[in-house]
């Protein structure tokens, strides 16, 4: 026979908390407030500190400068972008505002793939090295809390501080032209937008990712901003050069080579040119933010043949970003792994 509990016992245990996740509550479906799980707990931890770093806050101020500058460039120019009467892409008006400059400046999709790369490692180059040199890590892992959720609100907290700096400011160049112009908005130029943002945040993740693995990496903060900082210089600078002069080196002048072997030569340099995450980037926005793109590499003259410069549909130039986007995510999951590798394989304590 069940014991009977002393009904006293009971609602003192109630009104105290004990039964919040009893089986009883669960049976009768009442509604309990959960306490938040560590890995949100520690997500919005990254946040706020991130929000009031200073390092967050010149970058900030650096993207919104780069912003306006391009923005006023591209205002300056729409007029006669618009009447380009050979530019196929001339009625997507707030494509233009991302893609349209009077060469004094870039676009600021081209500004992204250069300030995107270091607002990651930025934000990322002390993520664990910093916890460990300061002696937090060890009292924080003392707490219930998994190695890798350690590492997933490093990388969450940075990525929604990024994601929602990107998606301000895509609605604010939208809202500046619709006060500025008063032309409405279509439905393909909104997800062509939001595509970009997508893309962008995916971007500056790998450079986050990244900064991360070489904070577990190495110990000291310097050491690992210096690495991240000379890898993306690499990628940036010196990788077109060196893949350039490898090829060149191994195969013949063109000029001697038949139509074949020119394409055959071409596709192989823009594979190679393509395993720099910015390359994969800058060929995603072209084609989103400028729809008449049909293809990213080289075209025959037969496949040019009968063509008809007309925009594609946004699901098309999906269909052509696709392999950029996996190879992004893949990049991301790369790095990802070795950090959970050489992370869950460290001695905290030492």
């Amino acid at each position: 026979m069940k014991r009977m509990v002393n009904p006293a016992v009971y609602f003192n245990d109630l009104f105290s908390g004990k039964l919040k996740n009893s089986g009883w509550l669960k049976s009768t479906g009442s509604l309990v407030n959960q306490q938040p799980g560590p890995l949100s707990i520690m997500v919005r931890k990254e946040v706020a500190d991130h929000i009031r770093s200073w390092r967050f806050i010149v970058l900030l101020a650096l993207l919104l400068l780069t912003f306006i500058a391009t923005m006023y460039v591209s205002l300056t120019n729409l007029k006669a972008a618009v009447a380009n009467e050979n530019d196929p892409d001339r009625l997507f008006l707030y494509l233009k505002l991302l893609t349209t400059s009077d060469g004094s400046l870039p676009t600021f999709h081209i500004f992204v793939s250069f300030l995107g790369a270091l607002l990651g490692i930025s934000l990322g180059f002390d993520a664990v090295n910093a916890e460990q040199n300061n002696g937090t890590m060890t009292r924080l892992m003392a707490q219930p809390v998994y190695r890798d959720q350690l590492l997933l609100s490093k990388f969450l907290g940075a990525l929604t501080i990024v994601s929602a700096l990107f998606l301000s400011l895509a609605l604010l160049m939208i809202g500046a032209g619709l006060l500025i112009t008063g032309v409405s908005l279509e439905a393909e130029e909104f997800f062509r937008i939001m595509s970009f943002v997508v893309l962008t945040v995916l971007y500056v993740g790998f450079w986050l990712a990244l900064s991360i693995l070489f904070s577990v990496k190495f110990r000291q903060a310097t050491t690992s901003a210096l690495t991240a900082i000379g890898v993306w210089l690499f990628f940036t600078i010196f990788y077109r050069i060196v893949i350039s002069m490898v090829v060149k080196g191994f195969f013949p002048d063109p000029v001697y080579l038949s139509e074949a072997d020119v394409l055959w030569y071409n596709n192989l340099l823009l594979d190679l040119l393509r395993l720099a995450p910015s390359q994969l980037y800058t060929d995603a926005t072209t084609t989103l933010l400028m729809p008449s793109v049909r293809s990213l590499g080289p075209l025959t003259v037969e496949q040019m043949a009968g063509a008809i410069p007309k925009p594609l549909p946004f699901r098309e130039s999906v269909l052509i970003v696709w392999p950029q986007v996996c190879g992004l995510v893949a990049a991301i999951a790369v790095c990802f792994t070795l950090t959970y590798y050489w992370f869950m394989r460290r001695e905290i304590r030492s």
